[in-house]
């Protein structure tokens, strides 16, 4: 007969939110490591696990006095997720917009000419990013829930948009690469087009 298979790092994490949110309520270290063997998480790893939650702003703790207590409201923990999913709107939005002006003033350099791979990537790459958003936004409107496993899920898709609008940079500054090197002759003319369509000096990938 196999033994039965431990809980990983992601299911220790949600039977703790579990516990603060059923209670809604605050609790101290030693509190949470006998309530955490209850939802099969051995106190022993409680906390590394509350701290690991603690690290991503999905339980907060605060000193009074001597003692610290922990705790985690469903509301917070949607409003911050709302929060990042607005920052994630605004990147995306000058993105398409850069990537549109972008386009619009090379038109000019592409007429008679194949598109390049370099183009071609960073194309399929915008749609990965919508459609990526569009999946977070399908997420967001199930929080209503209140389930910690939509939270977790809400979080790995925000972090592969924030990775998706990066690799978007990458092919950003790879099509104005191809574009200096296939066409030398316009390259002084590329500086005055990149100030046109909003990509500055300090145009970098997200934080």
């Amino acid at each position: 007969m196999s033994k039965k298979r431990g809980l990983s790092l992601e299911e220790k994490r949600d039977k703790m939110l579990e516990v603060f949110y059923d209670s809604q309520s605050f609790f101290q270290l030693k509190d949470l490591e006998k309530l955490g063997p209850k939802k099969g998480v051995i106190s022993q790893s409680v906390k590394d696990v509350i701290q690991s939650l603690v690290d991503d702003d999905l339980v907060f703790k605060d000193k009074i006095g001597t003692s610290v207590y922990f705790w985690s409201l469903p509301s917070r923990a949607g409003n911050q997720l709302r929060q990042v999913r607005a920052r994630l709107d605004t990147d995306i939005a000058a993105l398409k917009k850069r990537e549109s002006e972008l386009e619009s003033k090379l038109e000019s350099t592409k007429e008679g000419r194949e598109d390049s791979d370099e183009r071609n990537a960073a194309l399929l790459e915008l749609n990965a990013m919508e459609k990526k958003h569009r999946e977070l936004q399908e997420e967001i409107n199930k929080y209503a829930d209140n389930d910690p496993a939509v939270y977790e899920s809400m979080r790995n898709a925000t972090r592969v948009a924030h990775e998706s609008a990066n690799r978007w940079t990458d092919n950003i500054f790879a099509l104005q690469k191809w574009i200096s090197k296939k066409f030398p002759e316009a390259r002084d003319k590329l500086e005055e087009l990149y100030k046109e369509v909003g990509i500055t000096e300090d145009f970098d990938y997200v934080e």
